[in-house]
């Protein structure tokens, strides 16, 4: 007889191909409308399903898991950061979890080198102007920005999405810095121009762009807090496609309001999707909705690893894309 295919719950609308070819192998509760699912939908979903693929918009927290039913043994994430799920909580109830590294690396780091850009350049405040209708024509003192060649470019950690902005950046004419948990290989190092800093303090009072890349842990929760956001000139920039928790976005805010930093390229939010509104009220702030991720391509490479793991995962095996505790 054959086996009884695993169901699988789908908590958001995914890329047509994607859930075409989930139906084919799986029995499959898909989200057509993309509502966010409820804490009471996420809880029954959990109860019934063989196998869950959330995505970043769903809060998988110890009393949800406390809820799983007892076939429940697969958190498939549809995305690379697990921070929204307790990792540690389901791996004691033996339910594992995977996600979706390496495919998001280029297009994220595309984003952050055009925010990198956008910010000091004022191009989104030109883009407003214009369009409000006010705009009086060229003068040599208007809408006058910064270069970014030859600016010091400090990254708050070197991971793939890191290295891939320093490449892009230093095509830029950047020079690159770093502050990691470790330095970075010698070779990799000597191809990336980059400097490293064991000191964060020490990095940031120093650069003229900091770009965050380092994911939302206990040890990451307002990494750059208040007194640490006070250490950068005040004509720096500040870029951020990672997780907004990384920041204090309240010190953000009012460092931006009073002229204390030149400006923020965001992503990313404390409290998304809420939005401090004094953020999108400053000029000085280019404020995007998550979209550093945001491509075809990327998406459908997200859905075809959440397969992978399913099927590897469904078929008796150790899934390529396994997250362990010990080691977020």
């Amino acid at each position: 007889m054959p086996t009884t295919k695993p169901l699988v719950v789908v908590t958001r609308k995914l890329p047509d191909p994607i859930e075409t070819r989930m139906a084919e192998l799986f029995r499959v509760e898909l989200n057509l409308e993309d509502r966010p699912f409820s804490r009471e939908d996420l809880a029954t979903a959990m109860g019934r399903a063989d196998i869950l693929v959330p995505t970043v918009t769903d809060r998988i927290d110890a009393g949800v898991l406390s809820q799983a039913g007892p076939n429940l043994r697969l958190i498939a994430n549809f995305g690379t950061g697990v921070d929204h799920i307790d990792v540690a909580t389901a791996h004691q109830r033996g339910i594992t979890v995977t996600n979706t590294p390496d495919v998001l690396t280029e297009d994220t780091a595309d984003m952050t080198m055009a925010l990198i850009l956008a910010v000091p350049r004022r191009l989104v405040e030109g883009e407003r102007l214009l369009h409000s209708g006010n705009w009086a024509g060229w003068s040599p003192t208007h809408m006058l920005g910064h270069r970014i060649w030859g600016k010091r470019l400090g990254i708050v950690g070197m991971g793939r999405i890191g290295q891939a902005v320093a490449r892009r950046a230093r095509g830029f004419g950047m020079a690159i810095h770093y502050h990691n948990r470790r330095p970075l290989h010698a070779d990799i190092e000597t191809e990336l121009e980059a400097t490293y800093w064991d000191s964060l303090d020490q990095m940031l009072a120093r650069m003229d762009v900091i770009s965050v890349h380092c994911p939302h842990t206990p040890a990451t929760y307002h990494l750059l807090s208040a007194r640490r956001l006070k250490l950068l000139n005040g004509s720096a920039y500040i870029v951020n496609t990672a997780r907004g928790e990384v920041i204090d976005e309240a010190a953000l805010v009012r460092m931006l309001s009073s002229g204390d930093l030149a400006g923020a390229g965001l992503d990313v939010y404390e409290r998304a999707p809420a939005v401090n509104p004094k953020l999108l009220s400053l000029d000085n702030v280019v404020a995007i909705p998550h979209m550093g991720s945001a491509t075809i391509e990327g998406r459908i490479d997200m859905g075809e690893k959440v397969i992978i793991n399913i099927k590897t995962f469904s078929d008796g095996h150790r899934p390529p894309d396994r997250v362990l505790p010990n080691l977020l």
